[in-house]
């Protein structure tokens, strides 16, 4: 039987765990043309959870496009990547890819080719020595025209938008915020993963876009829906897991999602059809997982300053919550003063080992905390 538990990759239908509330929520602000800002820590499930809705939207109403910027470097990466995704949402072969390439963008240069899988992609190039400003406006503005012609509504996605922060310029921004907010029938998703650097965006009244989208945080997944997800499935291959099994499980990954598919995934595994997982085999599957993750958080502990090491077992050995600049906490862990604490803080959430939540901060890889607390803080 196939292991039911799926990380590390975009998840479909059977493999979501609960996420009914935000699926509404994000299948309602794509149905009425909403601008929205989709933000929580890395591999929580955002482009998951955004491509099943868009898979749920009726082809002939709508026209949806998914752009990941994730590989873009600057303003011509994301006028490719952008129209690129536009052109190949609009069709499904070469002659309705080229058709639409030619209508929307004909400042950019389009070939089609053919991937691995027999399915042809689009790929563009600027027109040489055309300057990239108004190609960026026609780019900008084909979501708007697409709209215009009145047989359907479009949703554009912009995964990893922190990335435009690494641009030369701010100028995708300006003219995004420019272009947007005039637009009708279109739904803009722009969805994020460093919770510090996007919030910044649209926070911040000195950025182009603050106060462009309204805000939805994605957060991890109670107890209460993780509980009956698993049993079914390790019940499905004649398994069992304890409630209070997995209620540890949950309190050991936080909730969130990747984590605790990864740690069921290793347990189902190592299951017999007949067995039962328990708090022995729990542990014991933990300790195996720390171990083969071992090499690569020691190289990485290796790397830090004393002082990001010490922030890093504090936030391993305390509940969440705790105030890391509080003369308790600086003290506690030798930090020296809290202007030192701060600054090993800054340099972590840099490295992207920790984000901020509610106040204070978090290490963002759940098997990182607790190969600190056992490993590093013991």
């Amino acid at each position: 039987m196939r292991n039911p538990f799926e990380f590390g990759s975009v998840v479909g239908a059977t493999a979501f765990c609960n996420r009914k509330r935000e699926l509404a929520d994000l299948t309602h602000a794509m149905e009425s043309s909403q601008k929205l800002f989709l933000y929580s820590e890395r591999r929580v499930g955002k482009t998951s959870l955004v491509q099943f809705a868009l898979s749920k939207l009726p082809k002939k109403h709508y026209a949806t496009v998914y752009v990941d910027l994730w590989p873009t470097d600057g303003e011509a990466s994301f006028i490719m990547a952008t129209a690129k995704a536009i052109t190949e949402s609009l069709g499904t072969n070469a002659g309705q890819m080229l058709d639409a390439a030619k209508r929307l963008f004909g400042r950019l240069v389009a070939s089609v080719s053919v991937d691995d899988q027999g399915h042809p992609r689009v790929n563009f190039s600027l027109g040489s020595g055309l300057p990239t400003a108004p190609t960026l406006e026609e780019v900008l503005q084909a979501p708007a025209r697409i709209a215009a012609e009145g047989t359907r509504r479009v949703v554009i996605v912009f995964d990893e938008f922190q990335r435009i922060m690494e641009y030369d310029d701010d100028r995708v921004e300006r003219q995004l915020r420019s272009l947007i907010q005039k637009q009708q029938n279109v739904c803009y998703l722009f969805l994020g993963s460093r919770k510090h650097v996007i919030q910044k965006m649209f926070l911040d009244r000195s950025r182009p876009l603050y106060r462009a989208a309204a805000h939805y945080p994605l957060g991890p997944i109670e107890p209460a829906a993780w509980v009956p997800f698993i049993s079914t499935r390790f019940r499905a291959a004649r398994k069992q897991v304890e409630e209070a099994t997995i209620r540890e499980i949950c309190k050991q990954t936080e909730g969130h999602p990747f984590y605790t598919q990864h740690l069921c995934s290793l347990l189902w595994e190592r299951c017999e059809p007949g067995g039962k997982v328990g708090p022995a085999e729990l542990e014991q599957g933990l300790r195996l997982l720390l171990d083969r993750e071992s090499y690569a958080y020691s190289t990485l502990w290796d790397s830090l300053a004393l002082n990001q090491r010490r922030l890093l077992q504090g936030l391993a050995l305390e509940q969440n919550g705790v105030r890391v600049f509080s003369a308790d906490f600086v003290s506690r862990y030798g930090l020296g003063s809290p202007s030192s604490a701060q600054r090993a803080a800054q340099s972590l959430l840099n490295k992207d080992l920790i984000d901020r939540d509610q106040g204070t901060f978090l290490i963002t890889d759940r098997f990182f905390r607790l190969w600190v607390a056992r490993v590093q803080a013991a």
